[in-house]
């Protein structure tokens, strides 16, 4: 099997995780400057097997879409484009930064790790790959 990928796309940072080959477990890959990610991506997955890669969505909590959200269509527009090999799915991203800072707390992470901004994305994008991974189920 290949690896999913998820993405937790930001204006400044994106927060990146990924699957072991199984598809069973979500690790956090790393967090890169956006303006650096279409590339980065394109080297990852010329190194490693990748089956799908999965988006956050952004959407307020009413549901509505926030203001990231064409930024994120306009991205995933070019993915296909250029990688049409390999799907990219959106899926629900609301509270995973919410999920992300707690999950900071109960790890014991002192404040100043916890107002990491780049940890935070990479939790976020470990948040979005696990739930997807627990709906496929």
């Amino acid at each position: 099997m290949a690896r999913i990928l998820s993405i937790d796309y930001g204006k400044k940072r994106t927060g990146l995780a990924v699957s072991d080959p199984l598809q069973l477990i979500a690790g956090g890959l790393a967090t890169v400057a956006t303006h650096e990610l279409f590339d980065y991506l394109v080297q990852y997955v010329g190194r490693e097997q990748v089956e799908r890669i999965v988006i956050g969505e952004p959407r307020q909590p009413n549901g509505q879409p926030s203001e990231n959200l064409a930024r994120v269509q306009q991205f995933v527009n070019r993915w296909r484009k250029q990688r049409p090999d390999i799907p990219i799915d959106y899926y629900d991203e609301r509270f995973t930064s919410v999920l992300a800072h707690q999950a900071m707390l109960d790890a014991g992470l002192k404040k100043k790790a916890r107002q990491d901004k780049a940890l935070v994305d990479e939790i976020s994008a470990t948040i979005i790959l696990e739930d997807y991974l627990r709906s496929r189920k």
